[in-house]
């Protein structure tokens, strides 16, 4: 039971020959402790693959994998590469809010094998990811946070300025994939639905990586939308498929704030029946009024995520027309971005 013990927390990173953790700070030239953002910086991204599995409905495996955030948890992720050494360009795929750790990322895995796959076979490392849950309406009143020196004890700790919010794990994901040898550290890209499509924006507007491709955005609060009791509702869903209703009920000097700091491009998918589509549709034309380098493109589809291609219930790979428009349109938009 002991040894069985020690191999479980071994393969969890919580068990290790050495300290788990880097120093807080480096020691200069001269042997003076770093502080600050320089001694943050020094720390570098990490993540622990605590087991190689098959995916149900594919023959490539997937590394389940644990990354260190900002605030020193670990998020999961499952990734998925072509055969070979690489440098690959990689792609990070979410769904929505953060929830259920790595169950969530295993079942969205197996649920888009077929596409993933198709995205492998065009030379792409693809990595489905989690995060934790969104804090309502903290990220409106968040400023970019920072690690500090620690004035409390003294020692060579970091503490935090903020609360790490949800789109900062992604953050740290982008970043351990660039420390991957396999992957191209220039070309790591993502790609996201819904909540995870807002994240995107908020995670491109402090830090940049090669492209994004944000779908059906809701980006609430990155354009600091009234979601309050005075918000347009329909029984208890916001109504904001108008853009000049979502425009109204918009900060535009907090969202181009947030938008000037973007240097990513982007590439904006909206649906033109959704009740988000004017959030979506001013998302875009505040960055390009901004001089942003954004794309849009937008389809009368049924489904709220479309451009993700889910396995039929019986595995097999059945995409509607519109879903095969918008598969070429994001891998070469991808291509274009990612691969040199």
């Amino acid at each position: 039971m002991r040894s069985l013990l020690k191999t479980i927390l071994i393969g969890l990173g919580l068990l290790f020959a050495g300290p788990l953790f880097l120093p807080s700070g480096k020691v200069g030239a001269r042997g003076q402790l770093a502080t600050g953002r320089e001694a943050a910086e020094a720390i570098p991204s990490h993540g622990y693959v605590v087991a190689t599995k098959r995916i149900k409905g594919s023959d490539i495996p997937g590394d389940y994998t644990f990354v260190l955030t900002r605030d020193e948890i670990y998020v999961p992720i499952l990734v998925r590469k072509p055969k070979g050494n690489g440098p690959f360009p990689a792609i990070t795929m979410g769904w929505g809010e953060g929830r259920e750790g790595m169950k969530k990322v295993e079942q969205l895995t197996e649920r888009l094998t077929q596409m993933q796959d198709r995205m492998i076979a065009r030379g792409y490392v693809v990595v489905t990811v989690n995060y934790r849950n969104e804090i309502p309406y903290a990220y409106e009143s968040a400023k970019p946070p920072q690690n500090l020196p620690d004035s409390i004890s003294g020692d060579r700790r970091m503490l935090k300025s903020g609360p790490t919010l949800d789109h900062e794990d992604l953050i740290a994901i982008i970043k351990y994939l660039q420390t991957l040898p396999y992957v191209d550290k220039k070309a790591v890209g993502a790609m996201g639905v819904s909540h995870s499509g807002e994240m995107i924006m908020k995670a491109s507007s402090e830090y940049t990586f090669a492209a994004g491709v944000s779908i059906e955005p809701a980006d609430h609060e990155f354009l600091t939308v009234n979601t309050g009791p005075t918000a347009p509702r329909k029984d208890n869903e916001i109504q904001y498929n108008d853009i000049e209703v979502a425009r109204k009920n918009a900060n535009k000097q907090e969202a181009m704030e947030r938008i000037q700091r973007i240097h990513t491009p982007i590439l904006i998918f909206g649906r033109d029946t959704d009740h988000q589509q004017g959030i979506f549709k001013l998302t875009y034309e505040w960055m390009k009024e901004a001089g942003k380098d954004v794309q849009w493109a937008s389809f009368n589809h049924p489904v709220h995520g479309y451009v993700f291609i889910m396995n039929q219930p019986d595995g097999s790979y059945q995409p509607d027309e519109i879903q095969q428009k918008t598969f070429e349109i994001f891998m070469d938009y991808f291509d274009k971005h990612l691969k040199h």
